[in-house]
């Protein structure tokens, strides 16, 4: 799946007048809807090709592979106990953004208003927003926090339409679980993540996301990860279902 990043980018609706509050010729701005340098919407599922022990099962308590964690990360996440989970303060913890797209399953994109990209997911049913304008001051964390996004172009080649990528970051997390074994990230963590669409060799569309989650508290540097997904036809396979705790 490493090969993925070498694909040409997947050719999307053109925009009408380039990136993020672009203009048409002589017209008002455009609305980052109509500016889109890619289109994601539509319905994805994740093609789990690295990490299978870690997303497709809970791994066991202390399986800490992959993860920089600190001294005090380690000592948190070694208080898990699966039995005591089900009651825990950290409701959906496994769900929550710098970890939900890691969980298997599907999601589905679509435009929630002209500035804000909406993503759901199969798994633990949860809803990412994702706005183009700026954050309202105080709001209270959640699960998925406050996201913030804006599309970064890549311009255009020889006949090409435009293309380019989402960048989102998102602050004012819950705390919750990098890993479903008890991995903690906390409040003070940020997330930044990049949107990719491709297209391979075959002409299936791709969603590649690369994550990064940065969290002094526990991190002894940032946790980088690259999720894979591939387009659906339809929502043949759709089935949301809750989270378990």
């Amino acid at each position: 799946m490493a090969a993925l990043v070498l694909w040409a980018p997947a050719q999307g609706q053109p925009p009408q007048g380039g990136g993020r509050g672009g203009r048409g010729r002589g017209g008002p701005p455009q609305s980052p809807r109509a500016a889109a340098p890619i289109d994601l919407t539509g319905y994805w599922v994740s093609v789990v090709t690295e990490d299978w022990r870690y997303r497709m099962v809970v791994p066991p308590k202390g399986a800490f592979g992959g993860l920089p964690l600190n001294q005090e990360g380690r000592r948190v996440s070694n208080t898990w106990e699966p039995p005591k989970d089900a009651n825990a303060p950290l409701p959906c913890a496994d769900y929550g953004a710098a970890a939900v797209m890691r969980i298997p399953g599907r999601l589905h994109i679509t435009w929630d208003n002209d500035t804000t990209l909406k993503i759901e997911t199969d798994a633990g049913t949860q809803t990412r927003l994702f706005h183009f304008v700026a954050p309202q001051p105080g709001a209270a964390p959640s699960l998925q926090g406050d996201s913030t996004a804006q599309w970064e172009p890549a311009g255009a080649g020889r006949g090409q339409p435009r293309s380019g990528d989402l960048k989102v970051v998102t602050t004012q997390l819950l705390p919750g679980y990098l890993r479903s074994n008890g991995v903690p990230y906390s409040a003070n963590a940020a997330l930044t993540e990049y949107y990719d669409r491709l297209q391979g060799p075959n002409g299936d569309d791709w969603l590649v996301v690369m994550t990064e989650v940065r969290d002094p508290q526990y991190l002894t540097m940032p946790f980088v990860t690259t999720t894979h997904f591939k387009k659906l036809r339809d929502a043949s396979g759709w089935s949301p279902l809750a989270c378990a705790n």
